[in-house]
């Protein structure tokens, strides 16, 4: 018997939320019902940028430098800005000859100690201010004459769920954890004698999707060697 051959399955906002409210033992009754389970699994996004970094998230972001300038906003959609680096080029006009330059992430105080945070030069640390759309504050302020663009990994936010008819903003390794997570918010007020199992199901649904959703790399074990001192 041949398989199917395809690997599109996917689920609707609609049929996420059917699933969840199938899960709590009930049926959608309202248009309210569906606009609270909504709501709900927008706050479930939510939840889910508190648990850590989301790779399918992850972004590669450039901004031009300007010379003296070391404020630069991110985009709304920015969350957070793991890793940041300096270029000689802009992510189209990168070749062989292309240079980058990694910054140091400070924190809040190392950045408040700086003692004059619009020197200039060639930027070596960068400190995030994570306001309601984070700003890079770069040490020292660019003089852009050799690197000319700022580079930067950013964590975004889950896009919302939207039109019911939209897919969720996931991979489908989070299908199952997103369909129970969102049962177990809607127990709270549908079927509060299901809450403490749908919790269960939510958090081991959540450690699978994490402990898959990592990024696989080389790993070298070497033996410790000890060294006698002669005697």
């Amino acid at each position: 018997m041949a398989s199917s051959g395809t690997t599109a399955f996917d689920l609707n906002i609609d049929e996420v939320i059917d699933e969840a409210y199938e899960r709590c033992g009930l049926s959608t009754q309202s248009g309210y019902d569906l606009k609270r389970a909504r709501r709900n699994l927008n706050l479930l996004f939510s939840e889910w940028g508190n648990r850590g970094v989301h790779l399918w998230k992850v972004q590669l972001n450039e901004v031009a430098l300007v010379a003296g300038q070391p404020n630069y906003t991110t985009p709304a959609a920015v969350s957070d800005v793991l890793e940041a680096f300096i270029s000689t080029t802009n992510e189209a006009g990168n070749n062989i000859n292309t240079q980058d330059v990694s910054l140091t992430k400070i924190d809040r105080s190392a950045y408040a100690a700086l003692p004059n945070k619009y020197a200039t030069g060639q930027p070596s640390q960068y400190y995030v201010d994570r306001q309601i759309t984070p700003v890079i504050n770069l040490y020292q302020a660019p003089d852009a004459s050799t690197y000319t663009t700022l580079k930067y990994y950013s964590i975004n936010r889950i896009e919302d769920a939207g039109a019911y008819t939209n897919t969720s903003d996931t991979p489908y390794r989070f299908l199952p954890c997103m369909v129970a997570g969102l049962a177990y918010y809607l127990s709270f007020m549908k079927a509060a004698e299901k809450t403490q199992m749908l919790k269960l199901a939510y958090e081991d649904e959540m450690k699978r999707a994490l402990d898959e959703d990592g990024s696989r790399t080389s790993l070298y074990i070497s033996p410790q060697t000890y060294f006698g001192d002669g005697v």
